[in-house]
């Protein structure tokens, strides 16, 4: 049975979602606040986590922040606050979703499914599969209906980075941060330049340009 720790500080959403959860079939543990979410953390193995983000004590950007340092475990942030910079930093904290609320809980019940399909799917097979696309995340192999494809090693990570935040826009800058490691604003053609050759190879177009933005991967349920 897979386990839930919900973080969220008021009492009436945190039985609202041990309700509904359980009846899912998921067993569920509670933290009202940053401090006793991490005890919770550390002390119990934990298949996903709920993480509002006004919490006491420690915040949930806070929690997500110490958690990733750690563990790879799934986050989805639940929270009231909707403003893109909101879930913008939530993505550059690489949490797997963010639901605002009020939120509908058949379709957060449908979310953490995916996530945990998805997280369960990685874990057996070391392969991240999109559409028509596998990549063989130990032996940086990647292919397309079967096809080999010849990658560079940095072109290989560009394309991981995009599966693994399916449906999110990922800006110039945070690819040069999380694939070049530049602490400081580059040259963001370099980002451009490998996902030109990168749809080249790929033969597709599941690479979507957000104008102005960065670039984007449809999510697939």
């Amino acid at each position: 049975m897979k386990r839930i720790l919900i973080i969220e500080d008021e009492p009436d959403i945190q039985e609202l979602l041990c309700a509904y959860l359980r009846d899912a079939g998921y067993e569920t543990g509670t933290a009202g606040d940053g401090v006793a979410a991490l005890e919770l953390f550390h002390k119990e193995k934990w298949d996903l986590l709920l993480l509002d983000l006004m919490l006491p004590r420690i915040d949930g950007y806070g929690v997500c922040e110490l958690v990733r340092q750690e563990s790879t475990v799934p986050i989805i942030m639940l929270t009231a606050l909707d403003a893109e910079e909101n879930q913008l930093r939530g993505f550059d904290l690489q949490i797997d979703d963010y639901v605002t609320k009020p939120f509908s809980t058949q379709i957060l019940l449908r979310k953490i499914a995916a996530v945990l399909r998805r997280t369960d799917r990685e874990t057996e097979t070391h392969q991240l599969i999109y559409k028509d696309i596998t990549l063989d995340l130990d032996d940086y192999r990647a292919s397309v209906d079967g096809r080999p494809l010849d990658l560079t090693t940095r072109e290989f990570e560009l394309l991981r980075e995009l599966l693994q935040n399916q449906g999110r826009v990922l800006t110039r800058a945070m690819l040069l941060g999380r694939l070049w490691n530049y602490d400081f604003l580059g040259d963001e053609r370099i980002v451009d330049s490998h996902i030109k050759n990168l749809r080249k190879k790929l033969e597709r177009d599941h690479i979507e340009t957000v104008r102005g933005v960065g670039y984007r991967i449809e999510k697939v349920l």
